[in-house]
């Protein structure tokens, strides 16, 4: 009888821990940005917010680094079901044509004209398209900051950079732009820039500045080039059909915790721009004034030639907005 009782116990211990355990949901957060970026700050706080409001039941893993892939290895492992969730911006142009305008350069020019554009029609129609083509939800938008080109020697003007090869993501509207202006653009996963800077594989690469220092680029490159080609954004997405599977009760606990990160992303934001200036200024970079002007004016028509009819409407009225800002 002891015996009995005792295996009851056990059976009834196990049962109970085998139930709770499957309530727990756990999706796979995969990210290209290094643990000391803003974007993986933002993506803790999120996962934190998304654990308090469901009580548990809903857990994020978040992998940075790249340890999860590319940006479009974690597109493609959302896709086959083998990730859950990213951040991601223009690279989703590969699907759905209007993510392109996330990220077109000199379209937008100040930070104020994204956020109106991001939260407003204009976003409202890129996501849709992003929902739609790439099978992906986007949850929020973080902003970044404009992205510069870096080099060992001084950029001011496109004449400057006489074939300079330069690193880009891997993203059509980028290659086009720096081929239009002179250099040899090369797309690479962000985690090779260092090396291949290091190694003089590459003489050059562009990113935020936030980016640029995460990234150590300092460390291998003299100058910071004030091109301020692209002001973007990021979503943080969930696979399409992973985000469906929950009850709506669990999906309003995640809404509720994404509009939590977004304003926690903008008010960090808000903080970064005279920070990594003065980092990079201290580690010895040295900032460079750029034509840029110059820029626009042999970038823009080379890419509004290249450009999907199908988007050009949304293009115009982005570049409207931006005119007002």
């Amino acid at each position: 009888m002891k015996n009995f009782i005792s295996i009851y116990f056990v059976a009834l211990l196990l049962l109970t821990s085998c139930g709770t355990k499957s309530e727990v949901t756990v999706w796979k957060l995969g990210h290209i940005f290094p643990e000391n970026n803003i974007f993986h700050t933002i993506s803790l706080k999120f996962a934190e917010e998304v654990e308090n409001k469901t009580e548990g039941k809903l857990k994020i893993q978040v992998y940075p680094n790249s340890l999860e892939g590319n940006e479009v290895d974690n597109l493609n492992g959302i896709r086959v079901g083998v990730s859950h969730m990213t951040l991601s911006g223009d690279t989703m142009q590969n699907w759905a044509p209007k993510a392109a305008l996330i990220g077109v350069p000199y379209s937008f020019q100040t930070v104020e004209g994204v956020k109106v554009a991001v939260n407003g029609e204009i976003g409202q129609e890129i996501e849709q398209d992003i929902i739609e083509k790439v099978a992906v939800v986007p949850l929020f938008n973080v902003l970044r900051l404009p992205r510069n080109l870096t080099s060992n020697r001084p950029i001011r003007t496109p004449k400057d950079l006489n074939n300079l090869i330069v690193r880009v993501p891997d993203v059509p509207l980028y290659i086009t732009m720096w081929q239009s202006a002179g250099a040899k653009p090369t797309p690479m996963s962000l985690g090779e820039v260092f090396t291949a800077l290091q190694q003089g594989t590459i003489d050059g690469q562009e990113n935020p500045n936030d980016v640029i220092y995460t990234s150590g680029f300092q460390e291998v490159q003299k100058y910071v080039n004030l091109t301020e080609h692209i002001y973007s954004w990021l979503y943080l997405v969930v696979g399409k059909e992973v985000f469906e599977s929950l009850s709506p009760e669990m999906q309003a606990h995640v809404w509720d915790a994404a509009k939590v990160a977004q304003e926690f992303g903008y008010e960090e934001f808000d903080k970064l721009g005279d920070k990594y200036e003065t980092l990079l200024k201290e580690s010895g970079v040295e900032f460079v004034e750029v034509d840029k002007e110059a820029f626009r004016n042999v970038v823009r028509p080379k890419i509004e030639a290249d450009m999907h009819e199908d988007i050009k409407p949304l293009y115009r009225k982005i570049v409207e907005l931006s005119s007002q800002y």
